[in-house]
């Protein structure tokens, strides 16, 4: 489908919805939230994982009736917990795994709700903070490193359950705040101002916390972690800005700005440094 397609499509959605606003609130709420929690990509197939993932240790653990597959690399150092983002999955981290590995770090990684092997087809910040809590609490890594929207769950997760035992925690082109990520969803489906108006009601209501609350650059300010960002200043997903204000917020964070990387930020030089400094 082209780009073109795409665009009719989801304005479509967005005037079908907005409509809905006016003459069913309630459905248009469902609808909206709807397209914004439920992934088109990133789900994989028991019988076809990559081949980085056949080589893991796997294991299906479960919070609140929800199930989450996990995959682990042995090791005789600390374990590293690795937090993929949206429409992905565990294997995004195949290249990234072999310098972590050269420190002898145990590495874990987990499918976040709806995406790889785990169930459900909603996905959301506090439910993927829900999932990463229990993997920390059962095999307590020092390090977490988180893309994306991984990467704010990282926040959040530190913000909401307070671990002990996480030392460091390494950002790789993180979002902070979530009015920005709501704002760029409207537009793409042009939704009206009433149809957004429901959404964060139902977010509020849902989550108990409002948009402007739930930001990775509130979430950072309290951390007394070492940290780690990295963000490519031509990001043409998460804007460069996003990491300035979480970076702005970390007192004891490093800050390394890329340029030609996009939003995988999949790079040698790059896994390099985050491979010095989880060690160090």
């Amino acid at each position: 489908m082209t780009e073109f397609f795409k665009k009719i499509i989801a304005k479509s959605i967005g005037l079908y919805i907005s409509f809905l606003s006016y003459v069913w609130p309630q459905k248009a709420t469902q609808l909206a939230y709807r397209f914004f929690s439920e992934p088109r990509a990133g789900k994989l197939n028991s019988k076809a994982l990559p081949e980085i993932l056949k080589k893991a240790n796997r294991e299906t653990l479960a919070v609140n009736n929800e199930y989450f597959e996990v995959y682990r690399w042995s090791g005789t150092e600390h374990p590293i917990l690795l937090i993929h983002g949206w429409e992905s999955n565990s294997s995004r981290w195949e290249t990234l795994l072999p310098y972590l590995q050269q420190n002898g770090n145990a590495i874990i990684a987990l499918d976040g709700p709806a995406h790889g092997l785990s169930s459900g087809k909603e996905f959301s910040v506090p439910k993927f903070a829900s999932f990463v809590n229990k993997v920390v609490e059962q095999y307590q890594p020092k390090t977490i490193i988180g893309h994306s929207i991984g990467g704010v769950t990282c926040l959040y997760f530190h913000h909401r359950y307070q671990p002990k035992n996480i030392e460091k925690m390494v950002l790789l082109g993180a979002p902070s705040d979530l009015e920005i990520l709501i704002d760029n969803y409207a537009k793409i489906l042009g939704l009206n101002s009433k149809a957004v108006q429901l959404l964060e009601m139902y977010f509020e209501q849902k989550f108990k916390m409002n948009f402007a609350a739930f930001s990775g650059k509130t979430f950072a300010s309290s951390i007394e972690l070492d940290g780690f960002i990295s963000h490519d200043k031509f990001d043409d997903v998460v804007l460069f800005e996003e990491a300035v204000k979480i970076s702005s917020a970390w007192k004891k964070a490093i800050f390394l700005e890329t340029n030609g990387l996009g939003h995988s930020m999949h790079d040698d030089v790059l896994y390099q440094k985050i491979q010095a400094f989880v060690k160090q």
